[in-house]
């Protein structure tokens, strides 16, 4: 996992569709999408599942479903993305499989060390910093609690939580191998630049990363 990862929140896509706004993206280089609805029904988040699938094969964009395994399974998607009161990761990976993507949110330093004996794809470093898009999480981890994660986890690390164009960089010094975006994509008035300059940020962060570690 590596790259800037959309994280779709309807209520977020001021100026467009949240399709519209996936498929902006998707054309401007990020690598992968999760799928978040708290307020679609059953039937209506797996219809929104295969329609976002479709506009990311293209560009063979993995989908990731949050929470909803039932979902992932329903539409072929490529994993989930699971938070710590949500399906334990054993049932989830015994469900879906030893090939399908397994990401889980870590809050506390416990849940941090709890996954190190999960065969996950990553961990979701759960908030970095403060944000108005997910208000049920605990104390931020702020760039001292990332860097921390990563001297001590098996495991890719996913940054998500008011995470922009302008901090971006800094998380991915402190050891983001992928940084989570919401509404740096979602609320913009052209998703498709905002994509860009993102996913230019972090290649250009993680070339000089590599030269000058």
């Amino acid at each position: 996992m590596k790259g800037i990862y959309l994280v779709t929140d309807q209520a977020s896509c001021k100026h467009f569709s949240l399709e519209t706004v996936v498929e902006k993206a998707a054309a401007a280089g990020i690598s992968c999408v999760q799928l978040r609805e708290k307020t679609l029904d059953t039937r209506g988040f797996l219809t929104r599942a295969l329609t976002i699938m479709a506009l990311l094969k293209p560009a063979a964009i993995p989908l990731i479903i949050n929470d909803r395994v039932d979902i992932a399974l329903a539409a072929g998607a490529d994993g989930v993305h699971i938070g710590q009161s949500d399906m334990p990761y054993t049932l989830a990976r015994k469900l879906l499989g030893p090939s399908k993507i397994i990401g889980l949110s870590v809050e506390t330093w416990e849940d941090v060390v709890a996954a190190q004996e999960m065969d996950l794809d990553y961990i979701g470093v759960s908030p970095v910093f403060a944000t108005p898009t997910k208000t049920d999480t605990k104390t931020p981890w702020g760039l001292e609690g990332l860097s921390r994660i990563k001297g001590y986890s098996r495991h890719p690390l996913v940054a998500i939580g008011g995470l922009n164009a302008m901090n971006l960089s800094q998380a991915v010094l402190a050891g983001a191998d992928a940084v989570a975006v919401v509404s740096a994509i979602c609320s913009a008035r052209d998703p498709f630049a905002s994509a860009q300059t993102l996913c230019a940020h972090f290649k250009h962060t993680s070339v000089s990363q590599e030269i000058h570690p």
